[in-house]
C-alpha cells in the first residue's frame, strides 16, 4: 500500500467519479481505475459499487477512507516539517474556503501568497460553512475559511476580514419602489431563493427571521440552490428576495438588475479555522499572517 494509491482512492471516494477524480489528480482514468481495481484485489474487499456512470463508498470502503484520510493527513504533516527545513521554498498547503469567501476574497490572498512563495503548492476545495468544518475538524486540509460563528472544540478561529450582507430583490418586485422592507409587509408574502442548509449566509438570514419572531420554516422558500451565483441569477429573473454577501450583488445592483432593501442584517466575519491539534508549519503561520493582515479592513460595503 502506497501514498499515492491512498491519494487515488480518496479522490475517487469524495468525487465519486472516476473521470473526475483522473482530472483533479492529473492522471488518466484508466490509471486511476486500474489502481482501484487492484487496490481492491489484493486485499479482496470490495470498496466501491458501481451505479451507472457513479459510483458509491460500500461500507468497507466508508470505514477504510477514515483511515486513508488520517493517514494522508499525517504525511502531509511530516512533508510540512520538511518544508520548513527548506524555508518555505517547497512544500503543500491546502486550503478549504466557503464560496464567498472563496469566490470573492480568497483568491486575492492566494496570489500574494504565491507571489512571495512560488514554491509552495496550494489548493483550495470550495464547500459550505458546515463542509469546511468538517475538513479542517478531521485534519483533511491545512485551513480553513468560513463566513458564519463556529463553535468546534479543538479548532482555533480567527476573524480575517469583515462582510456586509444585503437584501435583494427584482426590479419587478412588489418591495422593488421601496428604499426598505415596507413596515407592514410580511416577509411571508414573498418567494425566497436561498442557498443550502449549512451554508453561513443562510444560517445568518434564518437568524435575523427568528429576531424578528418568525420562523424560518413558514417561508415560502421557493428554490433552494447550492451556489451564490445561482441564488443571484434565480432572483433577477424574478424568483423571489434573497440575501447575499454585498461582494456578490454589488455588480448587479450597480447595473440595474437587482435592488437593495435596507434591512437590519448584522455585519459577518471572514474567520480562518486551523486545527490547533495538527503541526502548524512555517507555510501555514505565514498564509495566516498574510490572510490577517490582508483582511484588517471590511471589504462589504456598497
Amino acid at each position: 500500500m502506497t501514498l499515492d494509491q491512498l491519494r487515488i482512492f480518496v479522490a475517487v471516494a469524495e468525487q465519486e467519479h472516476l473521470t473526475r477524480a483522473a482530472n483533479a489528480l492529473a492522471l488518466s482514468q484508466s490509471a486511476v481505475s486500474s489502481s482501484i481495481a487492484a487496490f481492491e484485489d489484493r486485499y479482496e474487499t470490495k470498496l466501491f459499487d458501481r451505479i451507472g456512470r457513479n459510483i458509491a463508498l460500500t461500507a468497507a470502503g466508508r470505514v477504510f477512507l477514515v483511515e486513508a484520510q488520517a493517514v494522508l493527513a499525517r504525511a502531509a504533516s511530516a512533508q510540512g516539517v520538511l518544508a520548513d527545513l527548506a524555508g518555505l521554498r517547497c512544500g503543500e498547503l491546502s486550503v478549504a474556503a466557503s464560496q464567498t469567501v472563496a469566490n470573492y476574497w480568497l483568491p486575492a490572498v492566494m496570489h500574494r501568497f504565491h507571489k512571495n512563495h512560488p514554491g509552495v503548492v496550494l489548493t483550495l476545495s470550495i464547500a459550505n460553512t458546515e463542509q469546511v468544518v468538517r475538513k479542517v475538524d478531521e485534519g483533511t486540509v491545512d485551513l480553513g475559511f468560513v463566513e458564519d460563528q463556529v463553535e468546534v472544540s479543538g479548532l482555533a478561529v480567527c476573524p480575517v476580514a469583515k462582510d456586509q450582507l444585503a437584501l435583494v430583490v427584482a426590479p419587478d418586485h412588489p418591495w422593488a419602489p421601496y428604499e426598505a422592507i415596507p413596515v407592514n409587509a410580511d416577509l411571508r408574502e414573498s418567494a425566497w431563493v436561498l442557498r443550502e442548509p449549512g451554508s453561513g449566509t443562510r444560517g445568518i438570514f434564518e437568524k435575523s427571521v427568528r429576531n424578528l419572531g418568525i420562523d424560518p420554516a413558514t417561508l415560502n422558500i421557493a428554490l433552494q440552490l447550492s451556489s451564490n451565483e445561482a441564488v443571484r441569477s434565480a432572483v433577477e429573473a424574478g424568483a423571489g428576495a434573497t440575501v447575499l454577501s454585498r461582494l456578490v450583488v454589488k455588480s448587479s445592483i450597480r447595473v440595474g438588475t437587482l435592488t437593495a432593501l435596507r434591512w437590519p442584517l448584522p455585519e459577518r466575519g471572514f474567520l480562518m479555522l486551523r486545527n490547533e491539534q495538527r503541526y502548524a508549519s512555517e507555510a501555514i503561520r505565514a498564509f495566516c499572517t498574510l490572510a490577517s493582515t490582508y483582511g484588517e479592513q471590511s471589504i462589504g460595503s456598497p
